[in-house]
């Protein structure tokens, strides 16, 4: 069972929307080497922990590190990356049992597309990628798990992520307009943007019904985590 990371942190999506300009920002983590049955190699490394009958490697902590440096400009603790890793082994195991279909060679591209044009120019993107000792084909590899698992929550969540106009009307009236005032733009009317404020508080609702999911799993996974350095 393979590892990965699945969630999406979309930064100043709505504002951009109402001023003409939506975009999304899909910032993502890591997920490293398989384990056997998988269909890759394994790299034989270090355990940096043991969730049930698998292992959560030292190289996946490094390079989920290495993710975070480059997308975050540093690295989470050791302690926190592996939890990450867990989250992402739960979710990836759901993913599998109920045979999720795979993203697309064309959907990969488009993700690829996405998460590069949010730096600052195509030299500034391979600087940063090449200084977290991170290759393209495994970049590429990162983004594909992470939109196959975010696809998987929010197929699983989706359904009773329901949202009512009142909600709408109060983050129109809460968040938006406020954030716009304060930037500097102009307000648009609340009937121009409803559905993109609809899919935002889906997005949030999915997210919140995800976490409370993983926090209540994980309490019923077994997890041993290897002090750094202690091996067998």
């Amino acid at each position: 069972m393979r590892r990965t990371i699945f969630i999406f942190v979309a930064c100043g999506w709505l504002a951009a929307a109402a001023a003409g300009q939506m975009s999304a920002v899909a910032q993502v983590s890591s997920e490293s080497s398989s384990v056997a049955g998988s269909g890759r190699v394994q790299e034989v490394d270090g355990v940096a922990a043991r969730i049930e009958d698998d292992i959560l490697t030292e190289s996946e902590v490094r390079e989920l590190g290495a993710f975070q440096l480059l997308v975050d400009g540093q690295a989470k603790p050791r302690a926190e990356r592996i939890r990450e890793l867990a989250d992402q082994w739960i979710v990836r195991g759901e993913a599998t049992a109920a045979n999720y279909p795979q993203p697309s060679i064309e959907d990969v591209n488009r993700a690829w597309t996405e998460f590069t044009a949010h730096f600052a120019s195509p030299e500034d993107f391979q600087k940063r990628r090449a200084a977290a000792q991170l290759s393209e084909p495994a970049l590429r590899r990162l983004l594909a798990e992470q939109l196959y698992l975010s696809r998987f929550l929010d197929y699983r969540f989706r359904p009773t992520a329901q949202v009512e106009q009142k909600q709408i009307e109060t983050y129109y009236q809460t968040e938006l307009a406020p954030r716009l005032r304060g930037g500097g733009l102009a307000v648009p009317g609340i009937a121009s943007v409803t559905d993109t404020i609809r899919e935002v508080l889906v997005q949030r609702a999915i997210s919140e019904r995800a976490t409370q999911w993983l926090d209540d799993t994980r309490n019923r996974v077994k997890i041993d985590i290897v002090p750094e350095g202690d091996q067998p």
